[in-house]
């Protein structure tokens, strides 16, 4: 019997809704998508500095949250399960962000941790990779404001970190000029592969990996405007195969544009135009530490992942 189940991911960056109808179970889980939706908020604002989730960047995720709950009801979702991640990990005040969400939303946003954070997003993005004949083991690469999420495995993940560097975390603690001067973008590089040290630390086995899986905005925004587009379209962006050369011209592209020219990009959203360099450091320097040349992306991510688990129990 098919049931219609909903998730939002509160983020670093930005806030997502998904509301499905799903059938069946384990293996024959049909997920039927009704509703996906993002909006870039930047709850992170500024956490890195001062622990505390900023009163503006609170406002701006309720907002969201209103209307997102609302969506949800209007859809008759049956049941709902929120999360948040990175951000309100690092803040002190939480509460003031999660006590007005449970009251939007009707669930209280649960805090994730760093491993469940992975263990959901290699759910998500792994369940539809056999139909595009992508070989196993994958290496999920979840790049996000606040953190990067690594998870390794076939059927189930076999290993996973999570790492404090995303597109937000990196703009604001080494990218300050506008463009990044050469020194920054260095910088940010060989912290970065500091971070993947201890990625190679944890996940032991990360060569065997044959399919590198990306996820998450900044990953969709490179998939964009490397092929020209002039908006999101999921059905070019999902499962496109997305060289290292690639990656390696739009960083450099953007990474040598001051904002203002940056944001004539073809299909990259104005509010990502301040923290795409960023993002763009960690997955070019994932691909070149690693030794992929092609990574796949994949729009099903944690939110598929929070729905698949949400029916299974």
């Amino acid at each position: 019997m098919s049931r219609r189940l909903g998730a939002v991911d509160i983020g670093t960056n930005s806030v997502r809704l998904l509301v499905a109808d799903v059938d069946g179970s384990d293996a024959d889980m049909r997920v039927a998508t009704l509703e996906r939706l993002m909006t870039i908020t930047r709850l992170g604002q500024g956490v890195d500095e001062e622990r505390r989730l900023h009163p503006e960047a609170i406002a701006r995720t309720l907002a969201v949250l209103d209307r997102y709950g609302a969506i949800a009801r209007d859809l008759g979702v049956e049941a709902l399960r929120a999360t948040a991640t990175s951000a309100a990990r690092d803040a002190a005040n939480r509460d003031d962000l999660f006590d007005p969400a449970e009251a939007a939303l009707g669930v209280r946003p649960e805090l994730l941790s760093g491993a469940e954070e992975a263990r959901l997003s290699f759910l998500g993005a792994t369940a539809s990779l056999a139909d595009v004949g992508a070989t196993p083991p994958y290496l999920v690469v979840d790049i996000g404001g606040g953190s990067t999420e690594f998870v390794l495995g076939t059927d189930a993940p076999s290993g996973l970190l999570s790492v404090d560097m995303g597109c937000v975390r990196i703009t604001e603690q080494y990218l300050h000029s506008d463009p990044p001067a050469p020194e920054e973008l260095s910088t940010a590089v060989s912290i970065v592969r500091d971070h993947l040290t201890d990625v190679e630390r944890a996940i032991p086995d990360l060569r065997d990996a044959r399919t590198l899986v990306g996820l998450a905005g900044t990953v969709s925004a490179v998939a964009t405007v490397e092929q020209g587009l002039h908006e999101y379209d999921r059905d070019r962006i999902h499962h496109f195969r997305l060289t290292r050369a690639a990656v390696e011209d739009v960083f450099r592209t953007l990474a040598t544009e001051a904002a203002d020219d940056r944001r004539h990009n073809p299909g990259l959203e104005a509010e990502r135009v301040d923290v795409i360099v960023g993002g763009v450091t960690v997955l070019a320097t994932v691909m070149r530490t690693f030794g992929f040349d092609e990574l796949l992306v994949s729009e099903e991510d944690i939110l598929d992942g929070l729905v698949r688990d949400l029916a299974a129990r």
